[in-house]
């Protein structure tokens, strides 16, 4: 199994139970991670605040990955999210994840996702 292939597991695990503690395993001590924002989150701890951030914005999420691949330290995640937001607001929308994969750990993690699937439209 690739590393790859783990880190999809792992997150499917957290996202089940809200525990991150075994994707953070997967990750390295100096990752970095991207999302949509500006923002980059640095290190173990950083990866923590990234993935409970992650959880937070759902009641209830469910990632299904329509593929999953990994060559030459590059990981490739495609997949599709589905779940309720705060509130109750059915939510699914696609995006794909990159994982930069350095001695057996995700040494750098950026997803590009839809977010416009996060906006309410407010009636005219």
């Amino acid at each position: 199994m690739t590393l790859t292939e783990e880190f999809a597991k792992a997150l499917q695990t957290a996202e089940q139970g809200g525990d991150v503690s075994g994707l953070l395993t997967l990750h390295a001590g100096d990752v970095t991670l991207r999302n949509l924002t500006q923002q980059t989150w640095e290190g173990a701890e950083g990866a923590r605040e990234f993935w409970e951030a992650y959880l937070g914005n759902f009641e209830e999420v469910r990632s299904e990955f329509s593929r999953v691949q990994e060559v030459g330290g590059l990981g490739v995640l495609e997949w599709v999210a589905s779940g309720r937001l705060p509130g109750g607001r059915e939510i699914s929308y696609r995006g794909v994840s990159l994982l930069d994969v350095q001695d057996g750990k995700v040494s750098a993690f950026r997803t590009y996702y839809d977010s416009a699937a996060f906006v309410v439209a407010t009636p005219a």
